[in-house]
């Protein structure tokens, strides 16, 4: 999420405590003919708007451990008050290692805050190359642990593959943190806003698109099928596909905000957060279930 847009939903968010309006009516954007992917709605939970609206994920180790969510108010104070004010859609490695994405409104970097499975938590930062953005809206970690994607805000052609601080063991904390080599999409995508891997090659994305031009539908959830597992010294390419506009379904009506996603390969369950317009971002913010079939 661009600083502009952070701006703006944590008006929203102070400015709904005292609004007296009621909720005007439903609208729900129809799917466009042919959009509807492998991806079955299976049901959904109440988004909490501070603590669960900006991404999740399953966490394997510890076993029985509880999905992780991020959201303005799961910032640590200590983080924040040193300028890292957002953070993204996070994700962990099969072995256990929780990574979470930061942001800041100024300055050349974004940081990696890492949970080790032991529960330490290390911060690895990384200086923006020519031309990178700053935002730092989510990570995809490869199943094989050893790297980490990220995505950047607006209309991109390309992922960025980091080796995965705290686990590939070329990473420090006392060093910048490189970028390793790139996804070469095949075709545009917008506002990404979460990824994850479905397989050794496959994502699964949520777009915040709000134009609707790249795929002909809005919202988009997005499959990126790359040509090979990410190993950090050679670009992949990545074939995108658009299965399905994910739900928009409120009491109020305005523009709906597609946030973080997570596959859990345990229970094959796909969960995506969207995030309800105007006063209902209090009330039905939901984080919705999918099923392949």
């Amino acid at each position: 999420m661009p600083a502009s847009a952070r701006q703006r939903c944590h008006a929203v968010l102070a400015g709904l405590v005292t609004l007296a309006t009621a909720a005007v009516v439903s609208l729900a954007a129809p799917t466009p003919a042919g959009a509807a992917g492998i991806w079955t709605e299976t049901g959904s939970d109440r988004a909490d708007p501070l603590t669960e609206s900006q991404g999740l994920t399953s966490v394997e180790v510890p076993a029985n451990s509880p999905n992780h969510y991020t959201g303005i108010g799961t910032i640590p104070l200590g983080v924040s008050s040193r300028g890292w004010n957002h953070v993204g859609d996070p994700d962990a490695s099969y072995n256990g290692y929780y990574i979470e994405p930061y942001q800041r409104d100024s300055g050349n970097s974004k940081m990696f805050r890492v949970q080790a499975p032991g529960g330490a938590w290390t911060e690895y930062v990384h200086t923006l190359g020519a031309g990178e953005a700053p935002n730092n809206s989510w990570v995809a970690i490869s199943p094989d642990g050893q790297w980490m994607l990220s995505g950047e805000w607006g209309t991109m052609t390309r992922l960025l593959v980091f080796p995965t601080p705290g686990v590939n063991p070329s990473t420090s904390p006392s060093a910048n943190l490189p970028l390793a080599s790139t996804v070469r999409l095949e075709h545009a995508v917008r506002d990404v806003q979460g990824c994850d891997f479905s397989g050794p090659t496959t994502l699964l994305c949520s777009s915040d698109d709000p134009e609707g031009s790249l795929f002909g539908l809005t919202k988009p959830l997005l499959q990126i099928d790359l040509s090979a597992a990410p190993n950090g010294t050679a670009d992949v390419s990545g074939h995108v596909t658009a299965l399905r506009q994910l739900p928009l379904r409120s009491s109020c009506s305005g523009g709906f905000e597609a946030e973080g996603i997570d596959y859990d390969r345990r229970s094959g369950v796909l969960r995506v957060i969207v995030i309800s317009p105007g006063f209902c971002v209090l009330t039905d913010s939901k984080t919705y279930k999918f099923s392949r079939g």
